[in-house]
């Protein structure tokens, strides 16, 4: 790559370095699934790696319930229960490709381009302080 002024040469690296690593996180989280059971096991839940519902399964026996309220809040918390671990799974692909940071977990929507900002701000103290 020919030498851009003024520092473009570096700030086109990283930006081609976090945009490989947006991809690879959108791929990765793309490929994440979890599932979660309710206590009694009638209640089956699969999540994608963005939260969404991709499956829901009600075991035959749960007709024998006759309170909707409380089925409907089993059937929620079973959902829930399998976002959070999609959730921590989409975590762990953020913290492999861009590294935890300050002790901080890494947010899979939002990490890769937090780090790339901290970065820019510290190399605009660095700047400054020349």
């Amino acid at each position: 790559m020919d030498a851009l002024p003024g520092g473009l040469t570096e700030r086109l690296a990283e930006y081609q370095r976090l945009a490989a690593q947006v991809r690879a996180l959108r791929d990765g989280v793309d490929g994440i699934s979890a599932t979660a059971y309710s206590p009694d096991g009638l209640i089956t839940a699969v999540v994608g790696g963005r939260g969404e519902l991709l499956d829901l399964v009600l075991d035959p026996l749960i007709g024998r319930d006759q309170d909707a309220t409380a089925l409907a809040e089993a059937i929620a918390e079973t959902i829930r229960d399998a976002a959070g671990q999609a959730t921590q799974e989409a975590t762990r692909l953020t913290e492999r490709l861009v590294g935890e940071r300050s002790g901080r977990h890494a947010d899979p929507t939002y990490g890769p381009v937090l780090y790339v900002l901290d970065g820019e701000r510290e190399r605009g103290k660095r700047l400054w302080e020349r």
